[in-house]
């Protein structure tokens, strides 16, 4: 089935995410709508865009990669901090590009916190306080894990929403610009203007039955080990790898056995157990979003998926 004929004319005007939490299947779905679009991949992925984070990040393969041009995929070296801004200019870098070409731009990925940077854009923010940040941080320690998240529920509900309450480097940003500037993070981040001011966004998430989830993540790690996650781990072990390189899920467990402080079983059901959070946090985050377009799935094959997909888009 060809669709990109009948979206044309209509590439120039709107931008598509496909979102969803991790192992859902985005990937294989992904490399069928870009074809049927005629068009690139933009990584909306905040891991994938490191350099030698291949497993552990769940980037495509090679051979998906070379079936459609993919953007923002190892753009840096992992010794090197990404933040929420980078990856905004970088994106809409790429978004010209696209355009410049006469192509759809379709954006895949589990980041939303990208997502959101870009549909909404950026507000103008104070600079880093690290004396303030070191206060927080040692607050935390001192009254325990969830303390300066309930400080910020008292002064920004709407951001504590979004935020896990372990998420404590977003969760002392939010309280830093609080505090430095009296005004709520997302009251300053009202007054942005992003993607959407201009263009029409629409935004799909595929979504399975929890268990079945759960069940492909399982499944993913235990491949990944089968892949050569340890022989990666290393060789990054090695690196001064940056604050944002380190968040990556599944190198800090296996550094963890090669440090000896886990056994190689229990690395692999520790990452299993956090990647099940992850997933959990990131639907979180997704149903906090009233424009998604959830996508239920079931025994679809990724092209029967697209497919639904492009006929929504057509209507």
């Amino acid at each position: 089935m060809v669709f990109h004929h009948v979206l044309q004319a209509d590439n120039m005007k709107s931008i598509i995410f496909l979102v969803g939490p991790t192992a859902v299947g985005k990937t294989a779905v992904s490399i069928y709508l870009a074809k049927m679009l005629n068009t690139d991949i933009i990584s909306c992925d905040s891991m994938q865009v490191y350099k030698g984070m291949d497993i552990g990040t769940g980037k495509p393969a090679l051979a998906q990669l070379r079936q459609v041009p993919h953007h923002m995929i190892d753009v840096l070296s992992p010794v090197r901090n990404f933040s929420v801004a980078d990856f905004r200019k970088k994106a809409l870098d790429c978004i010209e590009v696209i355009k410049g070409k006469g192509k759809k731009v379709f954006f895949v990925g589990g980041t939303a916190l990208y997502m959101r940077a870009l549909i909404d854009g950026l507000f103008s923010s104070p600079p880093a306080d690290r004396a303030l940040r070191n206060r927080l941080l040692r607050q935390e320690k001192i009254n325990g894990r969830g303390y300066l998240y309930k400080q910020l529920s008292r002064v920004d509900k709407n951001s504590a929403k979004l935020l896990h309450p372990n998420d404590t480097r977003r969760v002392i940003r939010a309280l830093e610009v609080y505090t430095n500037t009296g005004i709520p993070i997302s009251v300053l981040k009202k007054g942005t203007r992003g993607l959407k001011s201009k263009y029409s966004i629409k935004v799909f998430c595929l979504n399975r039955n929890r268990k079945e989830l759960y069940n492909l993540i399982e499944a993913r790690v235990d491949y990944m080990f089968k892949r050569g996650l340890l022989a990666e781990s290393r060789r990054l072990k090695v690196k001064k790898l940056s604050m944002t390189a380190r968040q990556a899920l599944g190198y800090r467990e296996v550094f963890g056995y090669l440090d000896g402080r886990l056994t190689l079983k229990a690395a692999k059901e520790l990452i299993k157990k956090n990647t099940r959070n992850f997933a959990k946090r990131q639907l979180s985050w997704f149903r906090n979003d009233e424009s998604i377009e959830w996508i239920d799935i079931d025994k679809e094959k990724p092209k029967e998926i697209a497919e639904i997909l492009c006929k929504k888009l057509m209507k």
